[in-house]
């Protein structure tokens, strides 16, 4: 198997990946973000994965190079992560007591052969009403702040969560599913790796 490389810092998507038993190592390069603001949400989150599975596939000559990268979509208006509580606040009122969609774009960069497979996940959820106060002392933990959309799906942010049609892997920033699929069209059968002897 050709070794495994995951372009991103996120603690959470480590996590992710190590479920899946496959073997890897971190491998990250600061990309430019700005996109076309034509483009549509599901294209944008694909080509900001392409682009860290490239910068990240420049520093090796084999292995298989995986980038991710996840929107938060509310009425339109794309929610990255917030720089400060009043931001974070605003994007919960916004998100409070309405439905809004994640998208996860995925790509795999395969070395030395330059084959590239890119695809995206969208998953909806439905966030039950919030009061200001219930706003104000979320954010006043911390968890918000390096979260797409203010929230984390996996930890407190879970008591806000009314609804969520998709995959629950997508809101944390790893849809497993579509990864496992897209893994197994460069030889990495997941069930393979984590059969017993």
């Amino acid at each position: 198997m050709l070794p495994v490389y995951l372009a991103s810092a996120s603690p959470r998507r480590h996590v992710l990946l190590k479920q899946l038993g496959v073997p890897f190592s971190v491998l990250t390069c600061p990309v430019e973000e700005e996109l076309d603001e034509g483009l549509p949400c599901p294209r944008q989150a694909e080509v900001l994965a392409e682009r860290k599975a490239k910068a990240a596939a420049e520093k090796i000559t084999k292995g298989l190079v995986i980038g991710a990268d996840t929107m938060v979509v509310c009425g339109g208006r794309v929610l990255g992560k917030p720089t400060h509580a009043a931001q974070a606040a605003e994007m919960l009122s916004l998100l409070q007591g309405k439905e809004h969609e994640v998208f996860t774009g995925l790509a795999i960069v395969q070395k030395p052969f330059e084959r590239i497979a890119v695809a995206h996940e969208r998953t909806r959820v439905k966030f039950r009403p919030l009061t200001p106060d219930q706003i104000k002392r979320y954010v006043a933990t911390g968890e918000p702040m390096d979260k797409a959309g203010a929230y984390a799906v996996q930890g407190l942010g879970a008591i806000f969560i009314e609804r969520l049609e998709g995959c629950y892997f997508n809101v944390v920033g790893l849809p497993l599913a579509l990864l496992a699929r897209l893994l197994q069209e460069f030889g990495v059968d997941v069930l393979e790796i984590n059969r017993r002897p």
